[in-house]
């Protein structure tokens, strides 16, 4: 049991045909029931920490929960920053015990994004750690990350194929489709494979990363408004595209707005169906079962990863 880097992971996901799943950390109930969702399914795992969440968290509480979880889990688990804004957020994650970084310089031009990340390589490498970067910008909503439609775009499979080579970045997320938050598609659903089998081809064995990439649940959605919440029309990244997804050479896929979604529709519930209640236990508690179901069924019908741990 340990922090590890995702080297291995990514490698041994590319040639199986499966992607790890990233989740979005807040506090203990969502670690705990992640992590025991892995645990029981013996999945390789990436916990990924957002500026929102280390905002409302602080780095350190959320270190050391997850140094607990390895403890308690005995799994190999890889600690992610999410979409570090700058050189600085980065190193202070490296200089805190992160295995993996992700700079996310994609809202600069070419040139400055190579600049930017390059120098987050040079740093994170020194120090053991691996990096992610983003070419292509996903348009949505989520914690830091805020990009009108009409300001988002494809990733250029040439542009990969040189980023990749000048910045000696380890993992790449690219722009295919998805999108952050709940209202990720109007109408039909739709990702762009052909530009993601060309990427593939173009970087062979070269792992791929898929943000923006939770289904948005139906039943999470559906309950949430039943007892009370007002999301109408959410609609999510289907699950047998991310699954075809994990079989093309993307070995890293972010799951946020549904873990987000499962804990609130079981919380949403208990207090409806139990009005009564004021200690934090009896909501919490069913808030992280939900999010452990959630989480196993990614790991087994989506992500492909059960039975994957180093």
């Amino acid at each position: 049991m340990a922090l590890v880097t995702s080297t291995e992971m990514f490698k041994k996901a590319y040639e199986g045909g499966y992607a790890i799943g990233a989740f979005n950390v807040n506090n203990m109930e969502i670690i705990q029931g992640i992590v025991e969702a892995a645990k029981e399914e013996k999945s390789a795992l990436i916990l990924q920490v957002s500026a929102g969440a280390r905002k409302y968290a602080s780095p350190i509480y959320l270190k050391k929960l997850v140094e607990a979880a390895l403890e308690d889990s005995g799994l190999d688990i890889v600690l992610h920053l999410d979409h570090g804004e700058n050189f600085d957020i980065c190193k202070k994650c490296v200089d805190d015990g992160f295995t993996s970084v992700m700079i996310d310089a994609s809202h600069l031009p070419f040139e400055e994004n190579i600049r930017v990340t390059k120098e987050v390589v040079e740093y994170a490498h020194a120090h053991g750690v691996v990096v992610e970067a983003e070419l292509g910008r996903l348009a949505g909503v989520e914690d830091a990350v805020n990009v009108k439609k009409e300001d988002a775009s494809y990733t250029d499979p040439d542009q990969a194929v040189e980023f990749v080579e000048r910045t000696g970045i380890d993992s790449l997320a690219i722009a295919i489709g998805t999108s952050h938050g709940a209202y990720k598609f109007q109408g039909e659903p739709n990702l762009d494979f052909e530009r993601l089998d060309i990427i593939t081809k173009k970087l062979d064995g070269f792992p791929l990363v898929l943000h923006g990439a939770s289904t948005v649940l139906p039943e999470f959605v559906e309950l949430c408004n039943k007892y009370g919440g007002n999301i109408p029309g959410a609609q999510g990244v289907p699950e047998d595209m991310l699954r075809r997804a994990a079989k093309a050479g993307v070995c890293k896929i972010n799951i946020d707005t549904d873990l987000r979604l499962a804990m609130t529709a079981a919380i949403r519930k208990h207090f409806v169906e139990n009005p009564a209640d004021f200690d934090p236990r009896k909501y919490l508690g069913p808030a992280r079962e939900a999010i452990k179901g959630m989480v196993q069924h990614k790991i087994k019908n989506v992500l492909g990863s059960s039975n994957t741990c180093l």
